[in-house]
């Protein structure tokens, strides 16, 4: 059997104790080639190190602590590298956004928004991924989407927003009962003071959401951000123009989707209690 190979270490961390690497060296007056000679090492795997590209190894960091005169800094980062993270760094940062939020407006395009997710359909998402990530990552994720939640039920909860491209009520995921229950889910949620839900439907000849997925946030001190995820990355955006032109994007979604009345009598459809 041939041995288990150890995950990679996640590429933040990994850039991180690049950086360190390479702030410590410029400290200490050091050229690449001059701290590769006394470690020793090949200059191209210290630039490797150095860019996040190549696992810091733990005795090559304490070769680099005593060349350096560290107190063992890089020791510690390269024995304590976590496995691949479970949230980066700007999906964790708008996390912290989004409990505070005075306002969401979330857009999306092929799976119901995080927030108004039932746990098993949650559970069916996320077992979709591609490669499969093992029974135990989608029960932390599961959980972690559904604690998330608990926005809705904060005494002065936010101001929310939903435009959902029909497509993902279509779909099917995690089979008849799960899509069921979510679709009732979604129906009582258009029906909660607080939540604007509408519905994108397919068959129209202008949409202003082509581009894909994203969410606009509003923090208590007035500060407008936008969140956008891709097919291998996500970006937290902060920059007012790029801000307005999402927030453009989606006044005009709103425009081309269901109203509020026509948004439930399709659910109900789905349901098929009409």
């Amino acid at each position: 059997m041939p041995p288990r190979k150890r995950p990679r270490p996640n590429s933040t961390a990994m850039k991180m104790v690049g950086e360190m690497v390479a702030a410590a060296r410029l400290a200490k007056g050091l050229t690449q080639r001059a701290l590769a000679l006394e470690v020793p090492l090949d200059i191209e795997t210290l630039a490797s190190i150095e860019q996040g590209r190549r696992v810091l190894m733990p005795d090559v960091a304490e070769r680099m602590d005593r060349i350096l005169g560290l107190p063992g800094m890089l020791t510690v980062a390269a024995n304590k590298m976590p496995e691949v993270d479970s949230i980066p760094p700007w999906a964790e940062e708008y996390m912290e956004r989004e409990l505070e939020a005075l306002a969401l407006s979330w857009y999306d395009t092929l799976t119901v928004p995080g927030l108004l997710q039932t746990e098993e359909y949650a559970r069916s998402v996320l077992g979709c991924r591609v490669p499969y990530h093992g029974e135990d990552w989608i029960e932390l994720q599961t959980a972690r989407r559904i604690k998330r939640q608990a926005i809705l039920r904060r005494p002065a909860p936010p101001t929310l927003s939903f435009v959902i491209w029909e497509a993902a009520l279509r779909d099917r995921i995690g089979g008849d009962a799960v899509h069921r229950e979510q679709v009732r889910h979604l129906r009582a949620c258009a029906d909660r003071p607080g939540i604007a839900l509408q519905v994108l439907p397919l068959g129209i000849t202008a949409h202003a959401g082509l581009n894909g997925p994203f969410i606009l946030l509003e923090t208590p001190e007035h500060q407008h951000l936008a969140y956008s995820e891709t097919q291998r990355g996500s970006v937290l955006v902060r920059d007012p123009n790029e801000v307005s032109i999402l927030t453009q994007k989606y006044a005009m979604l709103r425009s081309q989707a269901l109203n509020f009345d026509e948004t439930k009598g399709l659910l109900d459809r789905l349901l098929g209690e009409r």
